[in-house]
């Protein structure tokens, strides 16, 4: 019997089967089916070491389990975890990075050009007859040539999508918090000077409070009667409402998202205007990078308690040492 089978591992609400299955052989695995402290009884409290989850995990949460350990994030989104107050409580974060880099890399190009070259609208137009009936689908009125590129959070995936841009011929730009090391991409220190820049941008930022809404109406109005705004990191980076309002108006010329503030409801003002690509939050979704990410959360559970450390720690909690 594997010396972590007695280990508890909570697991509130949903989970990639495959990571529960594998939770389930390695540790005892219990499940609950949602993160509220109302369903956890003083019994289980006390015997919870490890958690798995891709759903919100608040301080709340994190003060309801007095023997935690560990949480183990499935994406490497994990502004839904507290990992400031479980650093506090010196509880160790776990998120999975680099498994799904590429796959969000391909959707991310996949979406500029559908945005750029209106493919869906194509198709849809071919599969309503109106190619038979009306003749060719109209030129569009963007392209991909001529543009130049900028890039708001050159991290993993950032830097994935900038060597895609690259293979275009196109050039790139980044804004950071700061410039990073060994990238050789011309950087802009404020978001209003890349988007004054460059015609279209590509936000990969994480959600944080210095992200909040960052990606706005001056920010739009900087990018141009031309721009195109694809977001494929997260929906509060965003004002949704300037969005609408600068597709709508002509601020700027199209946009692609994948993700949004309030998931899974979209804005009606985003449905309603004819210029918008908008995707269902399917930036990793291929049975291959899931399946790779539910691997990786558990290979963090597995390294933190057979060996003390897990694979990917989050900044905020990397220095937490193993209790005991």
């Amino acid at each position: 019997m594997s010396a972590t089978k007695d280990i508890v591992i909570l697991v509130p609400g949903r989970l990639h089967p495959h990571a529960v299955g594998r939770i389930g052989d390695r540790f005892r695995l219990v499940r609950i089916d949602r993160a509220d402290p109302a369903l956890v009884d003083p019994a289980l409290a006390g015997q919870v070491r490890g958690m798995a989850a891709m759903t919100g995990i608040d301080a709340s949460f994190i003060d309801a389990l007095p023997k935690l350990e560990i949480i183990a994030n499935f994406g490497v989104g994990y502004d839904a975890v507290d990992a400031r107050h479980a650093a506090k409580r010196g509880v160790m974060v776990t998120n999975t990075p680099d498994v799904l880099t590429e796959e969000v890399a391909d959707t991310a190009i996949g979406l500029l050009i559908n945005t750029v070259r209106e493919l869906a609208k194509a198709e849809n137009y071919l599969r309503a007859g109106r190619w038979e009936g009306e003749g060719a689908y109209p030129l569009t009125r963007a392209t991909l040539r001529g543009r130049s590129v900028g890039i708001f959070g050159m991290g993993r995936i950032g830097q994935a999508i900038a060597r895609r841009i690259e293979a275009f011929g196109l050039p790139v730009a980044y804004h950071n918090r700061r410039p990073v090391d060994g990238v050789a991409y011309a950087y802009h220190d404020t978001l209003k000077g890349l988007a004054e820049a460059v015609d279209t941008m590509i936000s990969v930022a994480p959600g944080t409070a210095a992200t909040e809404k960052a990606v706005n109406a001056e920010i739009l109005a900087a990018l141009g009667p031309d721009g195109v705004f694809v977001n494929i990191g997260r929906g509060s980076t965003v004002d949704e409402a300037d969005l609408a309002a600068a597709l709508k108006n002509g601020t700027i010329r199209a946009a692609g998202l994948d993700v949004f503030a309030d998931e899974p409801r979209v804005p009606q003002a985003l449905l309603d205007v004819d210029n918008a690509t908008l995707l269902p939050h399917v930036g990793s979704a291929s049975v291959h990078t899931r399946q790779a990410m539910a691997d990786l959360v558990v290979d963090n559970l597995v390294g933190w308690f057979a060996e003390g450390r897990p694979i990917s720690p989050v900044p905020e909690t990397e220095a937490i040492a193993r209790r005991g």
